[in-house]
This record gives structure tokens, sequence and C-alpha cells, in this order.
């Protein structure tokens, strides 16, 4: 178990490879800087700084328009944490998504502590968002955002740049958010402890929901040495790499995570699936395009390091 102090943050507990902890004590300042998207820098370079806002700046302006008469998507892929785990899972994921959903050149990565993307930082993300909605149809196309880093229960998920950066985004923030720029289709995955309180705020007709945990379960495998989390490898790595539609994806990825934490003797995560009613029309038109083939899976089994690091403790 590990705990971060910063400010406003007070203490913010993460829980990947343990059994559920006993709640952590969430004060009314942590929900209400979660809500408004706090976040807190502290230490950085000016030349960090200016290297941030060049790489966002190419990022964002290298989006491609949309296509009229065609539902276009557009990829939003943020690692929110500065552990290794979580910039690999989204470096990859950008890749696998970007192909099934048929949006090279409309993908936006940003990765805490990674030298080759703008940081996922609160502020990055909702600049990433805004970009989007200029250029998407808003009417016609769709965001696909995928979210990964620790979360907390009642707070949502943290940003957390090493030392330096610190930050909090709860759901009624991105819901808020994704609101305030009328981005009604959109397909959200976020892979975090707790992660199942986005569920309830961002559900919606026009809304695809996917969670790594329920709102009161850790979901495991984020140790900073591992590929993937349990969640990306088997959501990200496996099924959806393949032709599957996104629901018998998910399915087959939940029966992984599954068995993966019977085996080990984890507390179920009791990762979450949400589909609106006239969001079943924009997938089917959106997956009528993923590509036939598959591609190979990426990096070393979630449940192989999680094992390892088993074995090790012992």
């Amino acid at each position: 178990m590990t705990r971060y102090g910063a400010g406003t943050l007070a203490w913010i507990w993460f829980a990947c490879a343990t059994p559920i902890p006993a709640q952590p004590q969430i004060s009314p300042q942590d929900v209400a800087s979660a809500q408004k998207g706090m976040s807190w820098d502290q230490g950085h370079s000016a030349a960090w700084h200016l290297d941030q806002q060049r790489k966002l700046s190419a990022a964002l302006a290298a989006l491609k328009p949309q296509r009229s008469g065609t539902i276009d998507a557009y990829v939003l892929v943020a690692g929110l944490d500065g552990d290794p785990v979580f910039g690999r899972e989204s470096n990859e994921t950008a890749k696998v998504l970007a192909r099934r959903y048929d949006a090279a050149g409309r993908t936006v990565l940003l990765a805490s502590g990674t030298s080759n993307a703008p940081d996922g930082s609160p502020p990055n993300l909702a600049a990433s968002l805004a970009a989007i909605a200029e250029r998407m149809d808003r009417t016609e196309d769709v965001l696909v955002l995928y979210a990964t880093a620790h979360g907390a229960p009642g707070i949502g998920i943290v940003y957390k740049d090493g030392d330096k950066g610190y930050g909090l985004i709860a759901p009624q923030r991105l819901a808020g958010l994704l609101d305030e720029l009328g981005i009604k289709r959109r397909l959200i995955i976020v892979s975090a402890c707790y992660s199942g309180q986005f569920v309830d705020a961002l559900a919606g007709p026009d809304s695809v929901v996917l969670t790594a945990a329920d709102n009161d379960r850790t979901s495991f495998g984020c140790e900073p040495s591992n590929d993937w989390t349990f969640f990306g490898d088997a959501l990200i790595n496996r099924s959806l790499r393949t032709p599957a539609k996104l629901e018998a994806a998910a399915a087959d990825a939940y029966r992984s995570i599954s068995e993966w934490e019977f085996a080990g003797g984890l507390t179920s995560s009791k990762p979450r699936i949400f589909v609106g009613e006239r969001a079943k029309a924009w997938m089917s038109a959106l997956e009528a395009r993923i590509p036939a083939t598959a591609t190979p899976r990426v990096g070393k089994p979630a449940v192989e390091s999680e094992r390892a690091a088993a074995s090790a403790q012992e």
C-alpha cells in the first residue's frame, strides 16, 4: 500500500495488488478538488514547461478533420500516472485503438513521466478534449477515451508525475467537460481502482462506459515494472486486438480477469460495462470497419508479472 500527500490531496490510498483495504478517510476538500479537476505543479523547469507546450500543440495541430458522412472515431489515450506501467499501457493502447477504430491521424496520446508524449495532466486532458471537439462533427463522430492511472474511492482517478505534479479528476468533472464541449457520442474506458464510479456519472443513451473495477473494488496489476494492468492486458492487449465486437470482447476480457483473480486468491474487481440504447447504432456502424485480422500481443502478460511478484514476497 502506498500513500501520497500533497496540499489538498491529503492522503490518497492506492491498492492494486492487495485485498481490499479499509476505506480511506476522504475529506470534503478532496472531493471538491476532484470535482473541479484540481491540478498542482511544483519544481518543473522552465524548459520542461516549454517542451510540454510544444508537444501538446504539435499533437493537437496534427489532428485530422472529420469526414462528412463517415462516423469517425477520435481517440484520446491518457496515462495519468508516472509509474512506468501506465506509460507502457497507454502507448500500446493508442496503437490498438487507432487501428481498431480507423483513427490514424485522429489519435492523441498523453502519458505522464515519458519523454515522447505530452504529460497526462488534467489540464492537458481538458485541452485535448476541447481540440477534439473542434475537429469532430459532434452530431456524427465518436470520442474514444481510455484513461489509465491509480484511483481513489469517492474521488475518481489521480494524476501524478513523480513528486512534481499532482491532480484529481472526479467522474463529475469528466462528465462536465464532455457535456460542456457537446461530446455526446462517447466510448469511455477507465482502467483504475474504484473506476466503477465513472459509470453512473457518464451513463446516457449515447454513451458506452467500461471500467476495470466496481465503485468499491480495487483492480490489479499496476506494479511499476509491469507492461500491463490486468484490465489493460485482458481488454486491450488481447480482446480488442481481434475483430470481436465490443460487448463480446469485453465479456471475454472480464472472464480472463476473473480467472486470474480467482487463481491468485484476489478479491474480484468486478469490472463494469454500460451500453446506452442509442449508442448501439453508432457502435455498430463504427465497428463495421474493424480490421478482419488480429494483431499479436505485446509485452509480458500481467498475470505472469503478478505471480512473479507474489513469489518474490514469499
